[in-house]
């Protein structure tokens, strides 16, 4: 069977195992059956590139119970799941309970275990950090069949790697995560315009107490109004109505997911060129220009909002797309992502989604992406002549000091992984240590130099 990422390149044919419990996973790395060729775990397939994708696929979407919730020594409540779990499921039980995940990613269908392993983030890095902040602990099957609880107090290497690892140090399991306190299902947003890429950063600085915080840029405007943008800013409504919201009829996520609508097949590529890019960014970006009043929306609409177009994907034709993201540091940010945007400009590639977030600090796992700055994302639909374009791209987050993100990509050079990530041959030593003989590869892995 063939298998991809969300991107929908590249595609490879593959088997699948689907093991119907921790056990049974248990069970078949402790036969032959698995190692005949390259492993790897995969949850809800999305990740965007080839992270999740090797000859053989583990599938992690059985491993979808609850084992606890509780109150820690310091108060907190913790969950404790199968990592098979979606955050849509998460959020489905939480909630009721006045409870939320404290860092959500741009979509509901991440699996825990994939939350993890790409250590994903959301708008509110630059006050809450990113996923693997929250968690507690991690239960993690290797390649030997042993079972490890780590967190950071014990086994703290293994955490580390794991958090952020993209399923090569081993299958997780199961995890214990922090949650945070619901005061309301709504968010009330703002939207603040801004002229050009250095307003937009201007306003990020200002506005940076913000609970949330995201950029559209119209990645095709060039000269004066280069990064012209909407920046839309988010609290939680401050009532403590989560409870009586979260009801079945009321505005929450049964409500939300009814108004979904589902793209049935793929666009024909050729609507998408920079002529169309350039008519829709230029109509939205005026749109919003006339709608900034502050308004109350829920957390759904905040969040996911692409959650509304069910497999989106098809939006960019069947040969897929790429998703360029890439992190820059705060002294060389703005003039990396001016560049970056006039490169991609000049060459008439672009995308309707391109976005600009704020990063807060790096943490201690070794290859999480986020790093003190910047994040840019852009989409660009699959064409032969977009790859020179990428390496022109990769050459200037070097020169500037950034790195690209592991979950998103689906092209990068061994060379431009090593010389961004600080930690690479650390993670690899660790890699050797916990999994000596390489059973957990993925196409991400080889091609990264990582095994």
């Amino acid at each position: 069977m063939a298998f991809s990422g969300w991107g929908r390149y590249p595609t490879l044919e593959s088997r699948l195992f689907e093991p119907v419990s921790a056990s049974e996973i248990e069970a078949s790395l402790g036969s032959s059956e698995p190692w005949g060729t390259p492993v790897i775990a995969r949850g809800a397939g999305r990740s965007y590139g080839d992270s999740a994708l090797a000859e053989t696929l583990i599938s992690t979407r059985y491993l979808d119970n609850f084992f606890s919730l509780t109150t820690s020594a310091s108060g907190h409540t913790v969950l404790r799941c199968a990592s098979g779990m979606s955050l849509e499921n998460v959020l489905e039980t939480i909630i009721p309970q006045g409870l939320f995940l404290p860092v959500l990613p741009g979509t509901k269908a991440v699996t825990i275990g994939g939350a993890i392993a790409a250590d994903v983030h959301g708008k509110n890095h630059h006050i809450d950090g990113s996923f693997c902040d929250h968690v507690e602990s991690i239960r993690i099957l290797l390649a030997t069949g042993e079972v490890i609880d780590c967190h950071r107090g014990s086994n703290a290497e293994l955490f580390h790697a794991t958090c952020g690892g993209m399923g090569l140090t081993g299958i997780i399991l199961d995890a214990a995560i922090k949650l945070t306190p619901l005061s309301s299902l709504d968010i009330a947003q703002r939207s603040l315009v801004a002229g050009n890429l250095q307003e937009c950063m201007d306003l990020m600085d200002e506005h940076n107490d913000a609970k949330y915080s995201v950029a559209w840029i119209d990645c095709l405007a060039r000269g004066a109004t280069q990064g012209r943008s909407v920046l839309y800013l988010g609290e939680h409504v401050d009532e403590q109505d989560a409870r009586e919201k979260s009801k079945p009829g009321r505005t929450g996520l049964r409500a939300i997911q009814r108004s979904e609508l589902n793209i049935p097949f793929d666009a024909p590529s050729l609507l998408l060129n920079k002529y169309t890019m350039a008519g829709f960014n230029s109509a939205y970006y005026a749109l919003q220009k006339n709608r900034s009043a502050p308004k109350r929306i829920t957390y759904d609409a905040f969040f996911f909002p692409l959650e509304r177009l069910r497999n989106w994907n098809r939006l960019y034709g069947a040969k897929g797309f790429l998703q360029y993201q890439l992190a820059l540091p705060q002294e060389s940010a703005h003039a990396g992502i001016s560049a970056i945007l006039s490169c991609a400009s000049q060459a008439g590639k672009g995308s309707f989604l391109s976005v600009l977030k704020k990063f807060g600090k790096a943490n201690s796992n070794l290859l999480s992406f986020p790093i003190e700055g910047y994040t840019l994302a852009l989409d660009f639909k699959y064409e032969a002549s977009l790859f020179p374009l990428l390496e022109q791209l990769d050459t200037l987050v070097l020169d500037h000091g950034g790195r690209l993100y592991l979950a998103k990509d689906a092209r990068m050079s061994k060379e431009c992984f090593r010389q961004s990530y600080g930690q690479w041959e650390r993670f690899a030593e660790l890699r050797q240590k916990f999994d000596p003989q390489g059973h957990f590869s993925s196409l991400q892995s080889r091609r990264l130099g990582l095994g």
